[in-house]
């Protein structure tokens, strides 16, 4: 199979673990055969690959989430890089650009495009092999999975097939309703729309050129930033003639809010974390050192980051959003390439961060100019270099730069650091990255 994954969004509805660069889909929920946490994107990946050891896998995704993605599923992972968001029809086209210039698919071969983040068993993965069945054998443009409600949902736009077959050609699609015509259309047959499309390279190209004008990948990432937002269902699915539909009636969850995502979790505490027996329906998520405890509290979700603390009513957990976007803070956890951040200290001329760098992995060499670093290595051992002076360096070992000084640092074995910044124009942009010869 050739899947592109979509990986977008900033998941502030699961704040305050999400944040503008640490989207739902990397957070770890879930727990493998091993026992061990994984996120949404390693579960799908890890799903994706045991149904089809030989997937080919494609994530389109922002620029910002490329970190967090090589993070967690290596450096050889395949991505799409959108250099701005510009919704799903924008973000397809790229990908299917890419899939056909830099990979050289060919343009008969199926592509199916689907969400990073649902929760779904094996079957669902086996569905989208019949997703793909469907586009070959079909005399449809376009192929898309239509889920069998479960209940009357005002969060998906609905598919209404023209038979009640297995695969079935559309006969139209119904917007989001309110739960009263949600109904109406179940009785009707109408089936949710998970966004889940596939179609033959070409036919995507084809319809790609036809409504923006670009030659090739280079050309298309070159122009993406003035590409005007729209989905793909309102540029592409609602106006083509020639659609089917595969029903599904196995698990699937969107797992895009507290509520949801608490009902597919397979403890009710995960990190430093207690329960009062009085609880009932009360989960906890805790990334702080400090414990959390509850006592008699009922269908309440509790979760601590250094983003925040939030504790709410599950039902209306997913309100948070409106609230969270009127917040302004420093983004206090972030996963990179090359390990992970966390900041712990905000002060008016200085910053104090916790870093770690995975094994085999380099920052890279940068300098800054309105501000100093000192590096104090509490775990593991390394070299680093400073201003072209290399030195190995272990636990205890302290390491300073001024700013203006070129440095940067390479972990031998996982290697944990605490940075503090000293300065007063202490911001992002103030880190200028130097080629290395």
């Amino acid at each position: 199979m050739n899947i592109v994954l979509l990986s977008g969004g900033s998941g502030k509805r699961l704040w305050p673990l999400s944040n503008d660069v640490r989207s739902k889909q990397f957070i770890k929920f879930f727990k493998n055969e091993y026992e061990e946490y994984e996120s949404m994107v390693q579960r799908v990946y890890r799903q994706i690959l045991e149904v089809d050891p030989e997937a080919n896998i494609t994530i389109a995704t922002s620029k910002s989430q490329v970190s967090s993605i090589r993070n967690q599923l290596g450096e050889n992972v395949s991505i799409s890089i959108e250099p701005d968001r510009r919704d799903t029809f924008p973000a397809i086209a790229l990908a299917s650009s890419f899939l056909a210039d830099q990979q050289e698919l060919d343009p008969e071969e199926v592509v199916i495009v689907c969400p990073v983040d649902p929760y779904v068993d094996i079957d669902y993965y086996e569905a989208l092999k019949c997703l793909e069945e469907a586009v070959k054998t079909s005399n449809s443009n376009l192929v898309l999975m239509g889920m069998e409600p479960t209940y009357p949902s005002e969060k998906y736009g609905y598919i209404l097939p023209k038979t009640t077959d297995t695969v079935s050609e559309v006969s139209m699609f119904l917007e989001k309703p309110d739960e009263e015509k949600a109904r109406e259309y179940i009785d009707q047959g109408a089936l949710w729309n998970g966004g889940i499309f596939a179609f033959k390279l070409g036919y995507l190209l084809n319809k790609a050129h036809s409504l923006i004008d670009f030659t090739n990948y280079e050309d298309l990432f070159a122009r993406y930033s003035a590409l005007k937002k729209i989905s793909f269902d309102y540029e592409v699915v609602e106006k083509e003639p020639s659609i089917s539909v595969v029903r599904y009636n196995g698990e699937w969850k969107d797992v895009g809010t507290w509520n949801t995502l608490t009902e597919t979790m397979h403890e009710n505490v995960i990190g430093n974390g207690i329960l009062d027996r009085t609880c009932e329906n009360v989960h906890i998520i805790n990334e702080l050192d400090a414990p959390v405890v509850a006592v008699g509290l009922d269908d309440i979700v509790i979760s601590a980051s250094p983003e925040g603390i939030l504790v709410s009513d599950k039902e209306q957990s997913s309100d948070i959003k409106r609230i969270v976007d009127s917040i302004e803070q420093e983004i206090m956890f972030a996963e990179k390439s090359w390990g992970d951040y966390q900041v712990l200290d905000v002060g008016s001329n200085s910053l104090t961060i916790k870093i770690t760098l995975n094994a085999g992995n380099k920052m890279s060499t940068h300098y800054h100019q309105n501000r100093d670093e000192m590096w104090t290595v509490i775990s593991g051992h390394g070299k680093c270099i400073v201003d072209g002076h290399e030195r190995e360096i272990g636990v205890g070992d302290i390491i300073t730069m001024q700013a203006n000084q070129i440095h940067s640092v390479e972990a031998l074995s996982d290697l944990q650091m605490i940075e503090v910044q000293i300065g007063k124009d202490i911001r992002k942009e103030d880190k200028i990255k130097v080629e290395v010869q």
